[in-house]
């Protein structure tokens, strides 16, 4: 007699062989941040996808953010983290302190993290081969160092996964001037997802995705045309912490992304269901 486990098993492989076909040899961009990068049963996991996504041919991006270790080190030199509409105040120290922390520690952890679980990772930041070049955003409030992207020169990136590496991207970007600039982690992946004309573009939060209620998880909305984003917004279904994560989505679907996720890190393996499964995970947005 066989058991209903092994055939729930076998079902699932025959489901994943469609999608697996699909991607191979495409380009996903995933937004790599919240929960599942502090947990550590959640951090295994998404190492543990990304390596698996790499096996079957997928090249996988990592971009990754850091704002709450850059915090805990500004706590530790004694200075005050200052933030206007979500973005950081961004001083002459502060970018320093963002620099070392991004493109050093929290990087090359991840990079070791990738490698322990064996797959073949190198981290790069916007600094790199001119990856990632932008201006002083210009508000109506001085944020410092806080850059818009200009340009985003990808052939650093597919030397990278051209040679079998996965590259691990943390956001700082040069100036013109010479200066470096902090750029929003969520903002950058939607520009690279779009350079690389990656299939999709995955950015991993602390929520289950798009709600119409968002007091009630059971209210997901799974698919969303970007031209319903204005009509969402206005009916303030798109509300708060949720607009400039979505507004990323919408920017890299009109540059050519076929697909924009908002995907719930706090679920093991969501990338992989997200990847391979009929049912996805999260909100869609194409």
């Amino acid at each position: 007699m066989h058991n209903i486990a092994d055939q729930d098993r076998a079902n699932i492989l025959i489901q994943a062989l469609p999608y697996i076909q699909r991607w191979a040899g495409q380009t996903i961009v995933i937004k790599y941040g919240g929960n599942a990068m502090i947990n550590d049963e959640l951090k295994d996991a998404v190492m543990s996808d990304i390596v698996l996504l790499q096996l079957v041919g997928i090249n996988v991006v990592l971009v990754h953010g850091g704002g709450p270790e850059i915090s805990q080190m500004l706590n530790k030199i004694g200075k005050e983290s200052k933030f206007i509409n979500g973005l950081r105040v961004t001083d002459e120290e502060t970018i320093d302190v963002v620099q070392m922390v991004l493109a050093g520690k929290v990087n090359k952890t991840l990079v070791q993290l990738l490698e322990q679980h064996s797959g073949k990772a190198i981290g790069l930041c916007g600094l790199d081969g001119r990856m990632i070049m932008a201006e002083k955003v210009i508000s109506s409030e001085d944020l410092g160092f806080v850059g818009e992207i200009i340009e985003v020169n990808t052939g650093v990136i597919t030397d990278a996964t051209d040679n079998g590496y996965i590259p691990i991207i943390s956001t700082i970007a040069g100036g013109y001037n010479g200066s470096v600039y902090n750029i929003n982690a969520d903002l950058a992946a939607a520009r690279i997802a779009a350079e690389l004309k990656a299939v999709k573009l995955i950015l991993m939060t602390d929520i289950k995705g798009l709600l119409k209620n968002k007091d009630d998880e059971d209210t997901l909305i799974p698919v969303v045309n970007v031209s319903e984003v204005p009509s969402l917004k206005r009916e303030g279904i798109i509300s708060g912490g949720m607009i400039p994560k979505i507004d990323c989505c919408v920017e890299a679907v009109r540059r050519g992304v076929k697909r924009a996720h908002i995907i719930d890190g706090r679920i093991p393996h969501s990338i992989l269901i997200e990847m391979f499964s009929d049912e996805g995970i999260g909100t869609m947005f194409y």
